[in-house]
């Protein structure tokens, strides 16, 4: 019996430490009990205290983090940025309010949009600190790739005769509320109910910069249905709608390095039916192709290279009509988009689920949740097919990584 004893303990000893830890050349901003942390290698960092933390977001360099303090309530939402180097949470003026923010794609300045008002940092010290105007009649916007410039969009209004046209400018970082300076880039006519919007946001660029993707917003209870997937040059010349899906910002992911562009499909806001990945080739000259197959969903995607592809799949439930909305156990699945071979490459146990795919170089991640809690966990594993471990518990959403440019 103590030989017995003897032996299994040598053998957790052995097995224990890669299932539940291991240490991960990864870097990552995460939310724990509403406050910001942050986690290299192996060691966390409480980052905030007493603060009620949303979306963060890395600088072009690491230095910074911005996020968004806010309230249970949803009364507050005031921009701050944490220092790594210094240390520090401070706000880049006495008090900015906003919810939409954006680091440059080139150095360390930060646009956000105050009450519709774009604005971008001035910088002082090294620190984003200060701002200056940009334009007004801003609903959304995004950077250009090159940082030098902004690509804007300004709700349709209302007429009596309907909705009008959806505005799309182009103006740069300079522009200083001189509307000489601003230039329209693409307008967007749309009509009921093929191509129906007030709006245009969450745009996205291509690899190499040649498209942006976003959606087309319509008013608010039908967004919760349905929107479209939109994409136009970067020329503002050529215009084209790709399919219908909900407005999650997650489920559109440009391939690595080619024009096409990967998706989760589908009308209707409750996940148990007609959600499926689909990808298009931009410009689409041909039909989208469809790889989910009959009998599941998938609720998230995630290009891992230029041929294989992660989502988060499970069962449909055509079954429920009312009542609690169920559960959708999601387990990560891989698909190559040249040979159509799919396999399941994640095993959550019973009552818990997959999702949030992330690739950072070589490297998957995931958020292992279960049905009835609401913090989840961080695994990680190297390559597809690698040792999955333990990287970070109790996170109240997905890690946001920082790769070195």
């Amino acid at each position: 019996m103590l030989f017995r004893i003897f032996m299994l303990f040598i053998l957790l000893s052995f097995v224990t430490p890669t299932i539940a830890s291991a240490e991960s050349p990864l870097t990552a901003a995460f939310i724990r009990d509403h406050q910001l942390w942050i986690k290299k290698g192996d060691k966390e960092i409480q980052l905030t205290k007493n603060r009620y933390v949303d979306n963060p977001k890395w600088s072009y360099d690491g230095r910074f983090i911005g996020y968004i303090d806010s309230d249970d309530k949803g009364e507050k939402s005031d921009l701050f940025i944490y220092d790594t180097k210094v240390k520090e949470n401070y706000q880049p003026y006495v008090r900015v309010v906003t919810s939409d923010f954006k680091w440059s794609p080139i150095n360390n300045q930060l646009a956000y949009n105050d009450q519709g008002i774009l604005n971008i940092t001035k910088i002082k010290n090294g620190r984003p600190e200060g701002f200056e105007n940009v334009s007004l009649g801003v609903s959304s916007f995004d950077w250009f790739p090159n940082g030098k410039e902004f690509i804007v969009a300004s709700q349709s209004k209302l007429r009596p005769t309907g909705w009008g046209p959806i505005p799309i400018y182009r103006m740069p970082i300079s522009a200083n509320m001189n509307k000489d300076k601003i230039t329209p880039f693409y307008t967007i006519r749309t009509s009921e109910p093929d191509l129906f919007g007030i709006d245009a946001d969450y745009f996205k660029w291509s690899s190499d910069a040649k498209w942006v993707s976003f959606l087309l917003i319509p008013t608010a209870s039908w967004s919760m249905d349905s929107n479209t997937l939109c994409v136009l040059s970067s020329k503002g010349k050529h215009f084209q709608s790709i399919g219908k899906m909900l407005g999650f910002v997650d489920w559109i992911k440009w391939a690595p390095l080619a024009n096409q562009l990967a998706f989760i499909s589908g009308e209707g806001r409750f996940f148990v039916e007609n959600k499926k990945m689909m990808i298009a080739d931009i410009p689409t000259f041909k039909q989208k192709k469809e790889y989910t197959p009959k009998g599941f969903v998938d609720l998230d995607v995630e290009w891992f290279s230029q041929n294989l592809v992660i989502v988060a799949r499970a069962k449909e439930n055509k079954e429920w009509k009312e009542g609690a909305v169920p559960t959708m156990f999601t387990s990560l699945n891989s698909i190559n988009i040249r040979t159509g071979e799919q396999k399941q490459i994640s095993f959550p146990k019973k009552n818990e689920f997959d999702e949030d795919p992330q690739v950072v170089r070589s490297y998957l991640s995931l958020v292992r949740r279960k049905s009835e809690g609401f913090q989840g966990d961080v695994w990680v594993r190297e390559g597809i097919s690698g040792q999955e471990h333990l990287w970070i518990k109790n996170v109240d959403s997905a890690p946001v990584f920082y790769e070195q440019k």
